[in-house]
């Protein structure tokens, strides 16, 4: 079994055309678990129309990791996707790309692709195509890993739950741990999303300022080993 997680807020614009990716993949072994942080469009409605589980998470009590660690408490699948709601698998054999490398007993999380739409801003799409590259590799040192596609073992993640003191780079913070502890993380060009708004959101300054926050963080965490 297979569990795909997916954080939302008023994603109505993009939520069906994602649910109606996942639907056509080949592998058909898995759930969805919506973890809505009380939006107010159609995005929990049109998600029952598609099946999923929908978790309710409160403004005043959401951050990014616990979006997901609450995903995950409710699933129940050996691997776990992460999957942006305005994330859009390119094409039926997404999720079969991103779980294949886990036939390699010291890969412990995949990521994936992301490729910008025609409609995606200028800068987003030379993020985009300059960070995510053609080129499949492991990931022994670089801790760079993105939760806006990606997979994890399950029993990684009862290891290293994502860290809910910080809200933002969470996925970061999982790929340094995992990797200290010599498991390995494989990008995989195969298994590629198309992503309206990038990594970087067209440079909205307080995205920005909230991530270089969290990154100075973490790094000053492991200068002092923690």
């Amino acid at each position: 079994m297979i569990s795909i997680i997916i954080r939302s807020k008023n994603e109505e614009a993009w939520i069906k055309r994602c649910l109606s990716a996942l639907k056509h993949q080949k592998e058909k072994n898995f759930e969805i678990i919506l973890v809505d942080n009380e939006s107010n469009d159609r995005t929990a409605e049109i998600a029952k129309e598609f099946g999923c589980q929908i978790v309710n998470l409160p403004s005043n009590d959401f951050n990014y990791s616990k979006a997901l660690n609450i995903g995950i408490e409710n699933s129940k699948g050996d691997f776990v996707i992460c999957l942006s709601a305005h994330c859009i698998p390119s094409g039926p054999l997404w999720l079969t790309n991103l779980i294949k490398n886990f036939q390699r007993p010291d890969v412990a999380a995949v990521y994936g692709k992301q490729e910008p739409l025609p409609e995606s801003n200028m800068f987003d799409k030379r993020d985009l195509w300059m960070l995510f590259g053609d080129e499949k590799r492991i990931q022994h040192k670089a801790h760079f890993f993105d939760n806006a596609n990606s997979a994890i073992r399950r029993t990684v993640w009862e290891q290293f739950r994502f860290n809910e003191n910080i809200n933002g780079k969470e996925d970061w913070d999982f790929a340094r741990k995992i990797l200290e502890k010599g498991h390995k993380i494989v990008y995989e060009p195969n298994a590629s999303v198309h992503h309206y708004h990038g990594i970087n959101q067209a440079r909205d300054e307080k995205r920005c300022e909230r991530v270089v926050k969290i990154i100075e963080l973490l790094n000053e965490g492991n200068k002092n080993g923690k």
